[in-house]
């Protein structure tokens, strides 16, 4: 069925189950030639086990991880990929039935009564793939990282991170890479406690030298509210997390009526808070927490923060209202037109007045929006994003945006209207300074073949620079990162 430029039946079919696992099968491009200077490691992670028993997740965030690695090197390209070997996932494979409850409305096969009052959470790591040390973590929010092999990608299981993490503590999928604002280069994360009143652990840990993976600072601290905190944004003095206007009602999912996020919604009369936490590498180490009002909507994911005097200024892509898969809804029949479309805005925090003033920076339906990771926490030029096709209104993801972020001019790449694009990924040339010299990567679900490609994009202009038909169908996923080689 087609609609607008895509067609649903095209849509639809990228969520599937993964059936294969590949070990460092040389690909090559059908289009153009992979860079030499492209020397690393693209891992990707995203759901890949979206059906047991004939009984499909209600919702695709409730997948089992499955991590992919395409290694360049020399011109050449090798793709891996392998599921992430939950306790879970293995305990479900040998029924090949559900036995937990999704946070997204998965429920287990029964009804009400199988459901009730079971609040297990199965730790599907899912959501992104970084590396810390000598170890590729494997990561869900409302759980502890799973511990990889870089190379093989074998499960070690569940990690502490040295004695870091307490058993079963939440520790964020979204962490950020500060570049060196403090000398060196830092994975700055944390972990969300929830309740009336919420509680963040900010930590940061080294990413080079001897030190690599260990803890090299940490503080946490209590707020007021109900804390929904998927993602935050850094400068070298804050780390920036906003505290969107959300109720949590848990008894619809304590008597196996909805998912734990289904029973999340916008807060009549509630007000979005900023939460502005000093670093304990940055000028106001040790100071209390500033909390100021946050601007309407709703905010999953920040493209980017810095500071300009007395300012912070915060990126961000906001929604009219939380979105959310009822339980009488099927995902893959979805009416996007009911869905509110992410658009790019800029928040500048005037520390002073304790105010905010908000502008819209593109009118098109945006997501997965970056920097030059060189940049992160210090104003940018120039951002690259998933967008879609038409210019307004809601649809899936079909292009690449490059957005210029003070003239507002921009190009986009289409994969319209066979393909569905992922979160783009932008990795610099090596020893360029220029901000937008480099290339960005993404896996692009190919409609016709049923199948992906990867798509690398000359990151000045968007033109193409390769395409790979990769022999792995990989299901519309989540996050991914970068990792030089060396």
């Amino acid at each position: 069925m087609i609609q607008g430029s895509f067609d649903r039946e095209d849509w639809a079919s990228g969520f599937c189950n993964v059936q294969q696992e590949f070990s460092s099968v040389v690909v090559k491009p059908v289009r153009g030639s992979i860079p030499p200077q492209l020397s690393g490691c693209f891992y990707r992670n995203g759901p890949g086990q979206l059906e047991r028993g004939g009984q499909w997740v209600h919702h695709p965030f409730d997948g089992d991880g499955m991590i992919t690695a395409l290694r360049f090197g020399d011109g050449r390209l090798m793709l891996s990929n392998r599921f992430v070997r939950t306790e879970g996932w293995l305990e479900e494979g040998e029924v090949d039935r559900f036995l937990y409850r999704g946070v997204f409305g998965t429920q287990k096969p029964g009804g009400i009564v199988a459901n009730a009052f079971d609040l297990r959470l199965k730790n599907i790591a899912n959501t992104n793939v970084v590396k810390l040390g000598d170890q590729l973590l494997a990561l869900w929010e409302a759980a502890g990282p799973h511990a990889l092999d870089p190379d093989s990608l074998e499960t070690h299981g569940l990690t502490n991170l040295g004695g870091v993490l307490e058993p079963d503590e939440p520790f964020s999928a979204h962490p950020r890479f500060d570049p060196g604002h403090h000398d060196v280069p830092r994975m700055v994360t944390f972990g969300v406690k929830t309740g009336p009143r919420s509680t963040i652990r900010l930590m940061e840990f080294a990413t080079s030298g001897a030190d690599a993976g260990g803890l090299i600072s940490e503080r946490s601290d209590s707020f007021n509210g109900f804390a929904f905190l998927h993602d935050f944004a850094i400068t070298p003095n804050w780390a920036v997390f906003l505290q969107n206007a959300i109720s949590f009602n848990p008894l619809p999912f304590v008597l196996g009526q909805k998912g734990a996020a289904q029973c999340l919604g916008s807060k009549p009369g509630g007000k979005a808070k900023f939460w502005l936490i000093p670093r304990d590498c940055g000028a106001f180490a040790g100071e209390s927490p500033r909390i100021i009002d946050g601007p309407d909507g709703f905010v999953f994911h920040h493209l980017n923060a810095w500071e300009e005097g007395e300012e912070i200024i915060v990126e961000s892509i906001n929604y009219s209202d939380y979105p959310s898969v009822e339980p009488d809804q099927d995902f893959r029949s979805i009416d996007f037109g009911l869905i509110p479309e992410g658009l790019l805005e800029r928040c500048r925090i005037n520390l002073n007045q304790n105010s905010i003033e908000t502008t819209r920076l593109s009118e098109r339906c945006c997501e997965f929006a970056m920097v030059n990771p060189r940049n992160q926490g210090l104003a940018s030029r120039y951002s690259w994003m998933a967008v879609t096709e038409s210019s307004v209104g809601n649809a899936p993801l079909q292009a690449i945006k490059k957005l210029d972020l003070i003239n507002g001019e921009d190009c986009v790449w289409s994969a319209a209207p066979r393909g569905f694009v992922s979160e783009p990924l932008m990795v610099p040339r090596p020893g360029s300074e220029a901000e937008d010299d480099g290339w960005v990567l993404v896996a692009v679900w190919n409609g016709e073949r049923r199948a992906t490609d990867l798509e690398i994009l000359n990151a000045n202009d968007l033109s193409e620079q390769a395409v790979v038909e990769l022999p792995l169908a990989i299901p519309h996923g989540l996050h991914g990162s970068w990792v030089e080689a060396g």
